[in-house]
């Protein structure tokens, strides 16, 4: 009988809602030679009741009332598709048989396959034999033999599940990584949840027994146990954590993890999500009773310290409200200076947490903030520490506004108070016109002009140490004025097979003589010359200290492009016209009328190479003040970060923020198989006495380094870190540490 397309009356739910579920046996999880049926050429019926068919041959024998069709079946009903050798229908018992290179795929796109499926005439149950299932979303499961019943659950035998590749890169088929296997399994569609009774997890062959075993399936989340972090260190012994995951709503949940040591009191650790219509927020928190230390200077715990709570609170969240105006804010808070640093959460020193209310539009931008800082660090007062609220700060552009240039005006007002130190108010307004043109002859000219007016007040400025910091007491006003031209010369032209760019440029700077020492001096403290404020119309940062009096400044940018290859580099050098003396710390570049030299060289090689070079030369005897060096070198899988950086600027070193250091950092990674890999990185301090006089380092102290190994495939991460400190702090103890490092994909995270 020649090939044709009929219709015949029934329900193809054909389970084809079976492969949603259902995938291979674990000696079956390769894949079938069978082709997945693909989507019919001819329109579908409307009734839902139909099915579409076509096969080579058609036979109906009307004694036995049994309808036989066979050569390449293709059955198809909505989305639901089923390709066999053939199938039978038996009228009479409503028993439906498929055999021969069987491949089913539902609307989802799972894909099924099998040697025999049988089904009732209602296609609503039935059994399938030697299945295997791919799954649209990733993982197949492979069973013996499996069953539908007539609420949609499905029931499979001598079972296997697996997320991962069964073929390498060069398309062999190879063993998954790790496999769930099954005595049985069974899928309920309601609760969207895989059961597994007498399973095992089997990684690289090696069997662990999971006595009873869940997991959801699809997209969904569910409660439940979470994959286990192990370490091991030298203050709090060996770790286990075992996190469990409550899925409050598909857009909330949330995480309890507790820790357990051999060698301190238990810790508990929870974590909140929660992502709705206008935005999203995090809380983390940790709590745990134990000795603790403030005293950073004592190397160990005083045997007399009471135990007591220790915790740590970390939260961030953003809302916004309407495309203009949001909210977002961020909360750090620990108990004490050591907790983050002995249960390794986090080696920060300061905690930053702030609170924002922004309006932004296309001309305009409105922030009202406040900043609260918990500080860390070894001999700082908390009590020292600034809080700065409220800040309000407001820009608005005005664009084509003054003889074709561009006006931002500028408001800002900001409050810093200290429980047993310094408080500080500021306001002021300012202006800044900015007109930029490109000649017949191709120089870039920018002009522009900037006025500000100022209002300080401060009052127990005796208490700030630094004096060049405090101010003096009481409201003080000040005005500030700035004219600029700045001119840029580009020339371009062919460079071996690419081309290259050389950019003079030139700029003078006037501003008239400016109260400075009068007004504290907050945010203008780590300045420092470098290439990326050689050309800016204040060069310190900040709003407390401006430049004055009127300066030459001077460099050229050089850019080579070649194939693969990128040279970017820059250099310069400024003069100052007056003679007074001026305001800026002595090292940092910036105190005689020449400036030193100072300039940046990025050169990049496809993605293979990558070096930035940062410098800055005494004008006198060109002697390095500034050496940075930032390299990566090799592909994604193996490669070598280095880093070192040298400030031997001789400053004074009570400014805190100006201390000159050495260090060096290396870090790399080796991958020596597709899936194995080695990795570290090490930090030494080099500072001396000679650099800086309160450094303690021998002028070759490590800090801290790591070494591991780690496995990573498409399916499962292993590792396993060494990793070692060398600085006591408080209960925060120098030696090893080990981290046991085991993630499943689409298990447990």
């Amino acid at each position: 009988m020649t090939r044709k397309a009929l219709l015949l009356s029934g329900a193809l739910s054909l389970s084809l809602s079976l492969c949603a579920a259902t995938a291979a046996h674990a000696q079956d999880l390769q894949d079938r030679s069978v082709e997945a049926p693909p989507p019919s050429q001819d329109p579908l019926p409307t009734d839902s009741e139909q099915i579409q068919f076509s096969a080579d041959t058609f036979e109906y024998d009307s004694k036995a009332d049994i309808v036989t069709v066979s050569g390449d079946v293709r059955l198809y009903r909505r989305g639901d598709r089923l390709r066999a050798d053939k199938v039978v229908w038996n009228r009479k018992t409503g028993q439906i048989v498929a055999t021969g290179n069987i491949a089913v795929t539902n609307p989802q796109g799972d894909t099924a396959y099998g040697d025999r499926i049988e089904l009732t005439d209602s296609l609503r149950d039935g059994m399938v034999e030697n299945m295997l299932v791919v799954l649209e979303q990733g993982g197949r499961i492979a069973a013996r033999q499996g069953t539908r019943n007539e609420d949609g659950t499905i029931r499979v035998e001598d079972a296997a599940y697996t997320p991962c590749s069964v073929t390498d890169s060069k398309g062999c088929p190879k063993k998954p990584s790790w496999k769930i296997t099954a005595a049985k399994v069974v899928y309920d569609p309601v609760k969207q949840r895989i059961r597994y009774s007498g399973a095992s997890l089997e990684v690289f062959g090696l069997p662990i027994p999971l006595p009873a075993f869940s997991h959801p399936v699809g997209d969904t989340s569910d409660s439940g146990l979470l994959a286990p972090d192990v370490r091991y260190d030298r203050v709090n012994g060996f770790e286990a954590a075992l996190p469990y995951f409550f899925s409050l709503a598909p857009n909330r949940d949330l995480t309890v993890t507790p820790h357990i040591f051999t060698s301190a009191l238990p810790m508990l650790e929870a974590e909140y999500r929660e992502l709705n219509e206008i935005g999203a927020f995090r809380v983390t928190g940790y709590g745990t009773y134990s000795r603790r230390s403030d005293d950073l200077l004592t190397s160990a715990t005083p045997a007399n310290s009471q135990n007591d709570f220790r915790g740590y609170i970390d939260a961030v969240g953003r809302y916004q409200f309407t495309p203009k105006w949001s909210v977002s804010g961020s909360v750090r808070l620990t108990s004490d200076d050591t907790f983050l640093r002995r249960y390794d959460i986090s080696r920060d020193d300061r905690l930053r947490n702030n609170l924002n209310v922004e309006r932004i539009d296309r001309d305009s931008y409105l922030s009202v903030q406040g900043w609260y800082v918990q500080t860390l660090r070894a001999g700082e007062s908390q009590s020292m520490q600034p809080i700065a609220l409220p800040e309000i700060d407001y820009r608005h552009r005005f664009a084509n506004a003054l003889l074709g240039g561009n006006v931002l005006l500028h408001l800002n007002t900001l409050g810093i108070s200290r429980t047993e130190g310094q408080d500080t108010q500021r306001a002021f307004a300012s202006a800044r016109w900015s007109l930029r043109r490109v000649t017949t002859m191709g120089q870039e000219v920018t002009l522009t002009a900037y006025a500000r007016g100022d209002v300080y007040h401060a009052n127990n400025t005796l208490l700030t140490t630094v004096p060049s910091y405090r101010g003096e007491d009481g409201v003080h006003a000040r005005a500030i004025g700035a004219l600029a031209l700045d001119v840029k010369w580009p020339f371009i032209g062919k460079f071996m097979n690419g081309t290259q760019r050389i950019t003079p440029r030139f700029q003078i700077v006037a501003s008239p003589k400016v109260n400075n020492m009068d007004i504290p001096n907050e945010d203008a403290r780590a300045v420092d010359l470098e290439d990326s404020n050689l050309f800016a119309l204040n060069r310190f940062p900040g709003y407390d200290r401006f430049e004055d009096s009127t300066r030459f400044t001077y460099g050229v940018d050089w850019a080579v492009s070649l194939p693969g290859f990128e040279l970017n580099a820059t250099v310069g050098q400024s003069y100052r016209l007056s003679t007074r003396p001026t305001i800026f710390p002595q090292g940092t570049g910036l105190t005689d009328r020449f400036s030193d030299i100072v300039g940046r060289t990025e050169l990049r090689y496809r993605d293979f190479v990558s070096v930035i070079h940062r410098y800055r030369l005494d004008k006198d005897g060109l002697a390095v003040r500034r050496n940075e060096i930032d390299a990566t070198i090799g592909s994604r899988k193996t490669y070598v970060m280095l880093g070192y950086l040298r400030l031997n600027r001789n400053i004074d070193p009570s400014l805190e923020d100006l201390r000159d250091r050495e260090e060096a950092r290396v870090g790399g990674r080796v991958q020596f198989t597709n899936f194995w890999s080695v990795f570290g990185s090490a930090t030494v301090d080099l500072t001396d006495r000679s650099e800086d006089v309160l450094s303690l380092s021998d002028g070759f102290t490590p800090i801290r380094h790591r070494l591991g190994i780690a496995y990573e495939d498409d399916c499962l991460k292993l590792g396993l870190t060494w990793k070692r400190d060398y600085e006591d702090t408080g209960d925060a103890r120098r030696g090893n540490s080990y981290l046991l490092t085991l993630a499943f994909k689409n298990l447990g995270r």
